[in-house]
């Protein structure tokens, strides 16, 4: 049985290198992206709620950077190589997705370096809302679907995610300063 290939990584195997055009090309970069922001998001908020220090919040972001990022860029790899698209694209695919979602998580560090946390709880809530906006803009401008309502659907699982981190840090916060 014959495994099936999308024509793009098909293009590429028969050319054996990576063109220019994916440096453009949006899923490269986009793939993990909502997931670091809905991640990032819930993280300061959550540990925010379970009234974390700073450095354990900056702790948290900088971890989420780096183990969470690579092991998700495996996983792109992984399922690029499943795809048949070969080495070559499999790994750009991997490093445009891991500096994008660092990026991303740096950004949500600077938040908080530069916030005191009451402050840094919103700013990074309006930031990661306004990023993930844009994603979904641009993911559906590019396949030409409407624009608002996977912007709505996609804002509503992020806040839905955010309301869910914060009540889970409540209960860490209730459960461990009553034991104290």
């Amino acid at each position: 049985m014959k495994v099936k290939t999308n024509v793009k990584c098909e293009k590429h195997i028969a050319n054996s290198l990576v063109d220019r055009s994916e440096f453009a090309n949006l899923t490269n970069y986009i793939f993990g992206s909502s997931a670091a922001i809905i991640t990032e998001v819930s993280l300061i908020v959550g540990l925010g709620a379970a009234r974390a220090s700073k450095g354990a919040i900056l702790g948290g972001l900088l971890t989420i950077a780096l183990a969470d990022n690579i092991s998700d860029s495996l996983g792109i790899d992984l399922y690029k190589e499943s795809e048949g698209c070969g080495k070559r694209l499999s790994f750009l695919a991997t490093i445009l997705n891991f500096l994008s979602r660092l990026l991303i998580c740096l950004s949500f560090v600077a938040i908080v370096l530069f916030f005191p946390i009451s402050q840094a709880i919103p700013v990074g809530i309006v930031w990661g809302l306004v990023l993930l906006t844009i994603i979904s803009y641009l993911i559906t401008k590019s396949n030409n679907e409407n624009s608002i309502t996977e912007i709505i659907k996609h804002v509503l699982v992020a806040i839905i995610v955010i309301l869910l981190s914060r009540y889970v840090g409540y209960l860490i916060a209730g459960a461990f300063s009553a034991g104290s």
